[in-house]
Formats: C-alpha cells, sequence, structure tokens
C-alpha cells in the first residue's frame, strides 16, 4: 500500500474527508487566484477608460467595456511590424539552438571528445554567473566582433548568437541523450551508420519531446526579453515587441499600453498551451534509463 502524509483509514472517516477537500479546494482556489489574477485585470484593464483604471479603488470588471482600445494599441504602436520582428528573432534563436545546441549535447553524450566532462563542467558553471554580469562584456563583443570587427547593432545575429550559448539547453539534451540505450548506437555503427546519420535517424527522432522542451525555452526566452534587444537593436524598424511597447507608452494612454501588453501576450500563451505536454514529458523522460 502506498504510503502517504494522511492515513487511508483517516480519509475514510467523515471528517477526515471534509479537512481533506476543504484544505485541497483551498489550496487550488488561492493558486488560480495568484496566478490568473494578474492575467483577469491585464485583459479587463485593457477594456477600460484611463479614468477608471486610475480610480480607487479598482474596478473588477469594466463598467463601460471599450474593445476600440486594442484597435488603438495594433494601430498606434505599429503592433504588426513589431511581431513580425519578434517572431522572426525568435524562431530564429529556435532554429540555431536546436541545430547547434542538439550537436553540442549529442557531441558530449555519444561521442565523448576529450576533456568532455571538464568542458560540460565550465558550461554548467556559467549558470552560476548573474545574467547582468554578462551583459556589458556581450555589448562590447557584439559592437565589435572579434576578428571581423564588424558590428551586429540592429541586426538579428545580436540576438540570434547570444541564445546559442544556452548550457542549460545543452545540459537538458545531454542528460536526454544519456538515455538513449546504447545498444541503438552500437547496432548503428554495426550497420555502417556514421555519427552525424545516427544523430539524424535514431536519436533526434526518439528526442521529440525534449526538443518541444528546448524549443519553448528558447521561443519564450528571446519572447520576454527586454534589456539585451533594447541595447541591441535600438532602430525603431527592428524593435521586439516589449521594446517597442516601452518605447511609446509614454505619449500614449495606460489602457492603450495595456491592450498591446495583451496582444503581445497571446502568442506565447497559445504556444504554451499547444506544447504544454512537451515540458513534463521532455524533463522526466530524459531522468529514466533503458
Amino acid at each position: 500500500m502506498t504510503r502517504t502524509l494522511i492515513s487511508h483509514a483517516q480519509l475514510s472517516r467523515p471528517r477526515g474527508k471534509v479537512i481533506y477537500w476543504s484544505l485541497l479546494v483551498l489550496v487550488v482556489v488561492v493558486f488560480t487566484l495568484v496566478f490568473l489574477g494578474p492575467l483577469y485585470w491585464m485583459i479587463t484593464g485593457a477594456l477600460k477608460t484611463g479614468q477608471e483604471i486610475a480610480q480607487t479603488p479598482p474596478t473588477l470588471f469594466p463598467k463601460d467595456p471599450q474593445p476600440q482600445n486594442y484597435v488603438d494599441a495594433w494601430t498606434n504602436l505599429n503592433l504588426a511590424k513589431l511581431l513580425f520582428n519578434t517572431i522572426y528573432y525568435a524562431l530564429g534563436a529556435l532554429v540555431f539552438q536546436l541545430v547547434l545546441d542538439t550537436a553540442a549535447a549529442y557531441a558530449l553524450s555519444k561521442l565523448r571528445p576529450r576533456f568532455g566532462n571538464v568542458i560540460l563542467a565550465l558550461m554548467l558553471a556559467t549558470l552560476m554567473i548573474p545574467a547582468m554580469v554578462l551583459i556589458i562584456p556581450q555589448y562590447v563583443t557584439v559592437i565589435d566582433l572579434p576578428i571581423l570587427h564588424i558590428s551586429l547593432l540592429d541586426s538579428p545575429f545580436a540576438i540570434w548568437l547570444p541564445a546559442v550559448a544556452n548550457a542549460f539547453n545543452i545540459f537538458l539534451l545531454k542528460r536526454f541523450f544519456d538515455s538513449i540505450p546504447e545498444d541503438l548506437m552500437s547496432a548503428a555503427e554495426i550497420d555502417g551508420a556514421t555519427a552525424l546519420r545516427t544523430l539524424w535517424s535514431i536519436i533526434l527522432p526518439m528526442s521529440r519531446p525534449i526538443l518541444g522542451v528546448v524549443s519553448i525555452f528558447a521561443v519564450t526566452a528571446v519572447w520576454k526579453d527586454f534589456l539585451w534587444p533594447k541595447l541591441v537593436e535600438p532602430s525603431p524598424s527592428t524593435r521586439t515587441l516589449s521594446v517597442g511597447i516601452y518605447a511609446f507608452a509614454g505619449g500614449t494612454p495606460m489602457n492603450v499600453v495595456i491592450a498591446a501588453a495583451v496582444i503581445a501576450a497571446i502568442p506565447t500563451v497559445i504556444f504554451f498551451l499547444v506544447f504544454q505536454k512537451n515540458i513534463m514529458s521532455g524533463l522526466t523522460t530524459g531522468s529514466l534509463k533503458g
């Protein structure tokens, strides 16, 4: 019998059932409000007038809903261009990470180069460094790329190249590749398959769950980032959503800015809902051997 904090005998009693279900419902309701409360305020706030947003105490529902705020946000803030830029940067970062991070993880896991463990340890050590500390050296590198001596400002590579150096994603992929039986690798080698052929025909088809997780992380990281795109994409024509909304927020009514934030959040919410199953399946499958 499975051991739990509350015994089966206690749960069978009427008083135990009441206490258990009361606490369960209370916890679920509280956490639901904590997570959905800000989202609800943002969506309803975009439908309010400027005066209603500023009033105290705030209203739970708009007295006179203003759907026009979403139209104004789309046209006044040029959200179509900002959305295109952000999607372009996110998809580019996704492609670079899937190709290069997968190759790095495969080499560390299956090819086992000399000093591979040292290289992995050094990569994981970078996770201990605060992201803000890396801003200045990364920016200096971007404005004057070593050897080539070119500037990457207002170039998508200023976002794509730093995104590739993701030690966490490489570690996730390596842990998953470690769980793939070596017998499959040996069978492929006996059949004459090269390392690249084995990766393409055997490893990648089995790695769809973890590739889905990496895809989610890659897209959301670029989508929600603000400081780095603001530094390396200063031109209005190359701004991302977060930077563009911030740039227009000064002379735009608050309700229109909130409407723009809602529109900016919709693609990531849809992306997460579509691929949410891959998160747990990808993270847990890589921890199982055999």
